[in-house]
């Protein structure tokens, strides 16, 4: 966007809409991370109407550039033109059958192939319930039932039994959340570890040596831990035997098109996958050992919806479009540049912050204390004037390109000219015009 380009003034179809759905649907939207309350409400667009490469148009007719990339469900860009028509081959052969369809040990293969730790897999649709299955699992397989965690790891039952202990979600998701329907005795089931800490983890093992089934962890999300620690974590699982379980939903194809292992060099006994699978059809996978996953074949672990070929064959020419086309050596170059012409703007600036994080999932992060939530939401607001819709992170695809970048910084500088002058003069809150942003997904974000 250049200077004189008029900016963004009325989401008014939007929240018109996001209205009507409060009275229709609980909570609005399927997925907190829709919420317009996570962004700037009544500035940032709730409803698109259509998206393409790495934008989108709103209800009310403006187009955005997208950091958010479906909440990293996209990974090659919107509307992929290889991905859609072999998509659409397939729908003209049928979506579902009473019978299975030889594209299922297709993927099952080539998710083999690709991930290292992938001898076994079973489908889902989604991230939560691709967690839920492995958890399942790892209780069946060790006939153990006490789960370990750090991270993000979905909605259900067995991960939000944690909050019957107060706060015990508070560093992994966001506070203050009540879990509402989750029977009380599941509590004591699930504990947390704080991540980049394996004293703590060995020491919660030994209290817990007898009934443990499963840690299960994001290995990382925007930053590396500390060197030794996931290799830690691995050598900690081998000496109490337990499973070890990498929940890859949001790092997903973006480190490697393998996933995050071979770049951390730690191999765990399952990986859960969902979001970039499948470049935002609804797809899941769980993969791991032979010795881990074979003993759900005598599980109860079924879904009519797991085999349906529309997410099956968007997984698989997502996967093989990665490696033929080098998208993650793009992805990764622009998270790169991205944090470079950023860092710059915040020196020019004099602001108190960074941008910084892996290259994939870059983020920008102010380092004040005081009324960090306006200037968290002010950024957020002036960026959606100027079309660029963002959070404060960066959920790159590969469709990002020049331009994208090019009318990007010249959002954020214009911004950043915003919000030092609001710092200088003390009119951060003058300058917001909407509710202040409430607190985000925290998920290892250190």
């Amino acid at each position: 966007m250049h200077k004189d380009d008029p900016l963004v003034t009325s989401v008014s179809k939007s929240m018109e809409l996001y209205n009507q759905a409060s009275k229709l649907i609980p909570g609005a939207t399927q997925l907190i991370s829709r919420r317009p309350t996570r962004y700037a409400y009544g500035i940032t667009p709730a409803y698109a109407s259509s998206a393409r490469g790495a934008r989108f148009t709103d209800v009310d007719g403006n187009r955005f550039i997208d950091w958010v990339s479906g909440i990293g469900a996209v990974i090659l860009g919107y509307c992929d033109s290889v991905v859609d028509e072999s998509v659409k081959r397939q729908i003209d052969l049928g979506t579902m059958y009473s019978v299975s369809h030889p594209i299922e040990i297709e993927l099952a293969e080539l998710l083999i192939k690709r991930i290292p730790c992938a001898e076994m897999v079973r489908f889902a649709k989604g991230g939560g319930d691709a967690c839920a299955v492995a958890i399942r699992i790892a209780r069946g397989t060790t006939g153990r039932n006490k789960i370990l965690f750090s991270g993000y790891h979905g909605w259900h039952d067995w991960y939000l039994a944690a909050n019957h202990k107060s706060g015990e979600l508070d560093s992994h998701l966001f506070p203050g959340i009540d879990p509402i329907g989750v029977p009380v005795e599941l509590s004591g089931t699930v504990l947390p570890f704080p991540y980049d800490d394996l004293d703590f983890l060995e020491t919660l093992l030994e209290d817990n040596r007898e009934d443990t089934a499963a840690i299960i962890m994001e290995p990382l999300r925007s930053e590396f831990p500390s060197e030794g620690y996931l290799s830690g974590v691995r050598q900690l699982a081998d000496k109490f035997d337990v499973l070890l379980i990498f929940d890859e939903v949001s790092t997903g194809f973006r480190p490697t098109d393998s996933g995050v292992q071979p770049l951390v060099g730690v191999t765990p006994d399952m990986a859960v996958f969902a979001k970039s699978l499948s470049n935002g059809y609804p797809m899941g996978a769980v993969v791991g050992t032979r010795k881990a996953m074979q003993p759900a074949a005598q599980m109860f672990i079924s879904s009519t919806y797991w085999s349906d070929t529309i997410g099956i064959r968007a997984a698989i020419t997502t996967l093989e479009e990665l490696s033929i086309r080098n998208s993650v050596s793009t992805i990764h170059n622009t998270g790169q540049i991205l944090k470079t012409e950023i860092s710059q703007l915040l020196q020019k600036y004099s602001l108190p912050a960074v941008c910084d994080g892996v290259d994939w999932h870059p983020y920008l992060r102010f380092h004040t204390e005081d009324n960090i939530q306006l200037i968290n939401t002010l950024y957020i607001q002036e960026m959606a004037k100027r079309s660029v819709h963002t959070g404060m992170s960066f959920y790159i695809n590969e469709s990002h390109g020049e331009s994208e970048l090019s009318e990007t910084l010249g959002a954020v500088e214009a911004v950043f000219t915003i919000l030092r002058k609001a710092l200088d003069n003390g009119q951060l809150h003058d300058l917001v015009e909407t509710i202040p942003q409430t607190d985000g997904f925290r998920r290892l974000v250190r």
